[in-house]
């Protein structure tokens, strides 16, 4: 009976051990798996989350470009932390470092550096631009002007309209016998004249 006894003693404390080491596994590897740090960093910008971690402890974070000229985050935080932003512009890749220190252990913190490549810069296609057929102009065929021959007038006869009072018109403009009219004129008055001086004198010659 007594070995009966001690063996179910030894046993019942053997449990009671591998019990006690099991609970204490568990609670030692429930805040290991509690801590989630999490970041990622693309072309232009950077991306923190930092989720489950204990909130009555002292947790910091710090963020910074290596080369560069102060953090992008440095402060404290409690169970949760969680940061998104631009990078600077920047021609060549940029290293970021990232510090995690959580009080409650060192195994749960978190010392890490990525590198941002360049962002790729789109090539604007070199805009040709678009030739536009020539417009070939409608030939049209020359047009010939027939031009009606030029037909002289027929000469128009003169037409002699007899004067009211009888007689050709006067011509005008001087003529060839106009000395000849003049000189008939000075005889016609000469001889006039003599017929009435002679009249005269015969007419006196009467009356004695």
């Amino acid at each position: 009976m007594r070995l009966t006894v001690q063996g179910r003693r030894r046993s019942a404390a053997v449990a009671t051990a591998g019990m006690a080491a099991l609970i204490g596994s568990v609670v030692m590897a429930g805040p290991a798996s509690a801590h989630t740090p999490t970041w990622s960093v693309t072309c232009d910008s950077v991306k923190v989350d930092l989720t489950a971690y204990n909130s009555r402890a002292h947790n910091t974070v710090t963020l910074t470009v290596v080369g560069g000229e102060g953090a992008l985050v440095d402060q404290d935080f409690g169970a949760t932390f969680h940061f998104k932003d631009k990078l600077p512009p920047h021609d060549k890749p940029l290293d970021l470092h990232l510090v995690v220190t959580a009080s409650d252990g060192a195994q749960f913190g978190r010392d890490e550096t990525k590198t941002a490549p360049v962002c790729d810069t789109p090539t604007t296609p070199a805009t040709t631009p678009a030739t536009t057929p020539a417009t070939t102009p409608a030939t049209t065929p020359p047009t010939t002007a027939t031009t009606p021959p030029t037909t002289s007038p027929a000469p128009v006869a003169a037409v002699t309209t007899p004067a009211q009072g009888g007689g050709d018109l006067a011509e005008t403009g001087s003529s060839n016998a106009t000395p000849m009219i003049a000189g008939i004129a000075v005889a016609v008055v000469v001889v006039g004249g003599g017929l009435v001086f002679w009249t005269r004198r015969r007419g006196s010659a009467s009356h004695r």
